[in-house]
C-alpha cells in the first residue's frame, strides 16, 4: 500500500487534497480552483499536478479540456485502496467506514480461516504462533497489540495460499488498525489472545468448520468491543 504521509511536499500536498475531498469539504462534481490551491498550500504548480495525478490514479479526480480538474463521482473512486481507506478516517469523513469494513471482514476472514485449516503449512502456523507470542508480550502497550494483531491477520491471509485473498491485506489491515486503535487500551482486563489462539488451534487440528466458527467467534467479539467504546463516547 503506497503511503504518502511523511514523504514531503508530494505526501503534504496529496494528503491535504484527499481529504478535503474525502470530508466533502470539496465536492463531488466540483472543479478545483488550481490558482487558489497552489496559493493556499504553498507548493508549486509541478507539485500540485503530480499530486493530483496520484489522485486520479486512485480514480478520485479527473481533467477535461474547458472543464479543467475535477472530483469524479465516488462510485469511481477506487475505495479499496489503502490511501483511501486511511483518508477516510482522517477528521471525521464517513463514520460508517469502520462498519463497512467489520462486515467486509465478516464475509472474508472466516472463509480464510477455513481455508488455511486446509491448506496452513509448518510456516504458516509458525506465523501465527509468533503472532500469538507477539499479542501477549504486547499487553499494555497499545502500539505494540495493534501490530501484533495486524501480523496474525496478515498470516492468516497468508495461510489460504490464495494469492488474491493475500492482496486483500491492503483493505484489511487499514480497517483493523483503525478499530485496533480506538479499542486497544481502553480495557486492561481484556485479553486477546484466546480467542485468537482458538482459530490458530482450529487451522493446525486441520479442523475446517471448528476455524470458521472461532473466526466467527472472533469478529463477534471485534464488534461487541467496538460498540462498547461507542457507548462510553456517546
Amino acid at each position: 500500500m503506497a503511503q504518502y504521509a511523511g514523504r514531503g511536499v508530494h505526501g503534504q500536498t496529496v494528503e491535504a487534497i484527499a481529504r478535503r475531498i474525502l470530508t466533502g469539504e470539496i465536492a463531488e462534481g466540483d472543479t478545483l480552483n488550481i490558482a487558489a490551491l497552489q496559493e493556499e498550500l504553498d507548493v508549486s504548480l509541478t507539485a500540485l499536478r503530480e499530486a493530483l495525478k496520484v489522485l486520479s490514479a486512485k480514480g478520485i479526480v479527473d481533467a477535461r479540456q474547458k472543464r479543467g480538474t475535477f472530483v469524479r463521482p465516488r462510485d469511481d473512486w477506487n475505495l479499496l485502496d489503502g490511501d483511501v481507506i486511511r483518508w477516510q478516517f482522517a477528521d471525521g469523513a464517513d463514520p460508517l467506514l469502520l462498519d463497512k469494513l467489520q462486515e467486509v471482514r465478516a464475509i472474508i476472514e472466516p472463509a480464510a480461516a477455513r481455508l488455511a485449516a486446509a491448506r496452513a503449512t509448518a510456516e504458516d502456523l509458525t506465523a501465527l504462533d509468533i503472532a500469538l507470542s507477539g499479542m501477549a508480550d504486547a499487553h499494555g502497550d497499545p502500539a505494540a497489540a495493534v501490530e501484533a494483531d495486524l501480523a496474525f491477520h496478515r498470516a492468516l491471509l497468508a495461510a489460504t495460499h490464495n494469492e488474491l485473498l493475500v492482496r486483500m491485506e491492503v483493505v484489511m489491515k487499514t480497517g483493523l488498525a483503525e478499530r485496533d486503535r480506538l479499542v486497544h487500551g481502553r480495557d486492561a482486563d481484556d485479553d486477546p489472545v484466546p480467542s485468537h489462539r482458538a482459530v490458530v488451534d482450529a487451522i493446525r487440528a486441520g479442523d475446517e468448520g471448528a476455524a470458521e466458527a472461532a473466526m466467527r467467534e472472533l469478529l463477534a467479539k471485534a464488534i461487541r468491543d467496538v460498540e462498547k467504546v461507542r457507548k462510553v463516547n456517546r
